[in-house]
Order: structure tokens, then C-alpha cells, then sequence
């Protein structure tokens, strides 16, 4: 009699850990089916979120390149992007103007290398070793700083926080390009001998 109750019990005891099994693994079930068919969308990653973040850096950038310009953007990279540096940049303008240097034809052929001297030595009297962004210079104060070729450079700010740099005005101040700090000038800093050695020479005419 006693052996038939412990024979009752431990079927009634497996037949208890079949259902519980069961239960467990149709609560499971369930579950997967809920999430998958609920389930937030994803993002995806490596597509469209890296894809919209990568355009507007690059909206960002090519906003900032067009005030640089193509010879701006020449002198910056002679320079190296991890150490400090300040460069107060011709505009494009200001490239075509007064050094007669044009994108569509100074770039291209023989020309390239008197170009590339020409941008490095206005890059020698307009680049500052060290960071100097606008909020740095007082209103109403002149300060001064020798460019890495030893030019004197008279800066002061104006009411609107633009810089005037020996008398040239920016336009737009403190780009940033790494470690580098540009500021596009409306003109060219340069000594009075280079100046005079980039001017149209009318006798030949």
C-alpha cells in the first residue's frame, strides 16, 4: 500500500515538471512572437546615420572652404594641423586681385610651381605660431606678433569682432582646421618688397 502512494506521487510529481516545462517554454514562445512583432525599427549604423553625420560635416567643411578658397586652402596645408598655428588667409578674392593668382589658370601646367611659391611666402608673413582666435584681442587694443618669417603683424578688432590685420580687414574669423585658427582677409599681408615684385609691370605694355 505504501509503495503504491510513492508510485502515485512521483508520477504526479513528473507529470507537475512536464506541465511547468511546458508553460515555461510556450511563455518563451509568446515572448519571441511579441517582440518581433513589436519591436522598435533600427537604426541603421553603418548606413544612414554614419551617412547623415558624414554629410554634415562635409556641408560644414565645404562651407568653411568657400570662404578659404583653393590658394587658402594651399597655405593651411602647409602647415602642420597639430600644433597651433594662426593664419590670416587672403579670400579668393583677394588672391585674384591683388597677386593676379586665378584658380582656372594659376593651378595648372608651369605655372603651379611660381604659384605654390607665391602662396608659400604670403603664408611666411600671414601665419602666426600660436593660437590667437578673435575673442583674444581686446576691442579698442592693438596687439602685435611676428609671422613665422619675423613680418611685424598689427592686429585690432573692431566693434563687429572682425580682425584688421596692418590695416586689412576680415571677413570671417576663426575658422577652425585642427589645431589651426584661419582668419579670411579681405587683401594680402605682405612686406612692401614682395608687394612690389607681384605688381603688374606696365613698361612692358
Amino acid at each position: 500500500m505504501e509503495l503504491s502512494k510513492k508510485k502515485m506521487r512521483r508520477g504526479h510529481f513528473s507529470k507537475n515538471l512536464i506541465a511547468f516545462v511546458c508553460i515555461v517554454v510556450s511563455v518563451c514562445c509568446l515572448f519571441v512572437v511579441f517582440i518581433s512583432m513589436f519591436r522598435l525599427p533600427e537604426v541603421p549604423v553603418g548606413s544612414r546615420a554614419v551617412g547623415l553625420y558624414q554629410t554634415a560635416i562635409r556641408g560644414r567643411v565645404s562651407e568653411n572652404e568657400k570662404f578659404i578658397g583653393r590658394f587658402g586652402g594651399m597655405m593651411i596645408e602647409m602647415l602642420p594641423e597639430d600644433l597651433a598655428f594662426t593664419v590670416f588667409v587672403p579670400s579668393q578674392k583677394a588672391f585674384e586681385r591683388d597677386l593676379r593668382l586665378r584658380v582656372n589658370d594659376s593651378l595648372v601646367g608651369e605655372k603651379m610651381n611660381d604659384t605654390y611659391a607665391i602662396v608659400s611666402r604670403v603664408m611666411g608673413f600671414s601665419a602666426v605660431p600660436r593660437t590667437l582666435s578673435s575673442v583674444m584681442v581686446p576691442v579698442g587694443r592693438e596687439v602685435s606678433y611676428d609671422s613665422i618669417s619675423g613680418f611685424p603683424l598689427y592686429i585690432t578688432k573692431d566693434i563687429d569682432g572682425m580682425l584688421v590685420v596692418n590695416r586689412i580687414r576680415s571677413e570671417r574669423v576663426d575658422i577652425r582646421k585642427g589645431e589651426i585658427v584661419v582668419h579670411v582677409m579681405d587683401g594680402v599681408i605682405m612686406d612692401a618688397e614682395f608687394e612690389q615684385s607681384v605688381q603688374p609691370d606696365y613698361s612692358e605694355e
